[in-house]
């Protein structure tokens, strides 16, 4: 893995080179081991919190990692086109457009003992801008190359919090074509409903259950591409012991080797029909 900037990244994206990168602030990573119509995004996976930032927040450091997405990344590190984030989302969420990004409270609690000054804001903002120059100079170049491009947006969230019975997988479609894409929705939770997982977990799926697909990154890239289907995918915390700040590496492993071959095979599916419609 190499450091680049954020002009770096994008000349090398522009010039359709493969390449493993950090960004040189250490905000998110970048793997492009080969130009896919398909890309995989994890941008809550990160758990960083900035040193200058610790006196002034009332969360620990549990509590952020309780809301945070861990080993998102991990699940879908071996596919060809993978982009994550490194900072935590407390310091400012890629989910959120940039007025909402930088959190005043968190989950019903206040997040600052004081307000953050605007150069503390600009800072982590800045980090916030130039994931999306990135991401918008990729999509670009996946469009630009196969005429169309599939993003699947991985998350997780905390089944326990909820008094009913959640779905293992939820998928948020209530921001996409669905006019075009539902189908491709559709199988999508097809596909994961038949994941095979240790533990005795039973694997559920379900559409616009737990979360709509409300984020920004979604929304962003929808807005800004017309031939680039995102599709928010949630996994419920079965991985982990979300109480006790435990992972399960054993069901992470699973779901990694499943998504192996389901992903590429439910991503061929979305870029042969768009060719054949085209």
């Amino acid at each position: 893995m190499h450091k680049f900037s954020i002009d770096e990244i994008i000349n090398k994206i522009n010039n359709e080179e493969t390449f493993h990168a950090i960004a040189e602030d250490y905000s998110f990573t970048l793997k492009i081991d080969s130009y896919s119509y398909y890309i995989c995004g994890a941008i809550h996976d990160g758990h960083q919190f900035r040193k200058d930032l610790w006196e002034l927040c009332l969360h620990t450091e549990y509590e952020r990692w309780y809301e945070e997405d861990p080993c998102t990344k991990q699940m879908v590190q071996s596919h060809p086109i993978v982009i994550a984030g490194c900072d935590s989302r407390f310091e400012y969420d890629l989910n959120r457009d940039p007025k909402q990004a930088v959190y005043v409270d968190a989950w019903g609690k206040q997040l600052w003992r004081s307000p953050l000054s605007q150069k503390a804001k600009d800072n982590s903002l800045q980090k916030h801008h130039n994931f999306y120059k990135v991401i918008h100079a990729l999509i670009s170049k996946i469009e630009s190359k196969f005429g169309a491009a599939i993003v699947y947006d991985m998350h997780s969230y905390n089944w326990r919090r909820w008094d009913r019975k959640v779905p293992v997988i939820n998928l948020g479609t209530s921001n996409i074509d669905n006019k075009r894409f539902s189908p491709f929705a559709n199988s999508w939770s097809t596909s994961l409903s038949k994941i095979k997982l240790p533990n005795n977990i039973e694997t559920t799926t379900a559409i616009n259950d737990t979360f709509q697909g409300n984020g920004y990154f979604l929304k962003y890239i929808t807005n800004h591409f017309d031939n680039t289907l995102v599709l928010a995918t949630e996994f419920s915390k079965i991985y982990c012991d979300e109480l006790e700040y435990k992972i399960y590496p054993e069901v992470v492993h699973a779901i990694e080797q499943e998504l192996k071959s389901r992903l590429p095979a439910h991503a061929l599916s979305f870029y042969k029909s768009f060719i054949e419609i085209k």
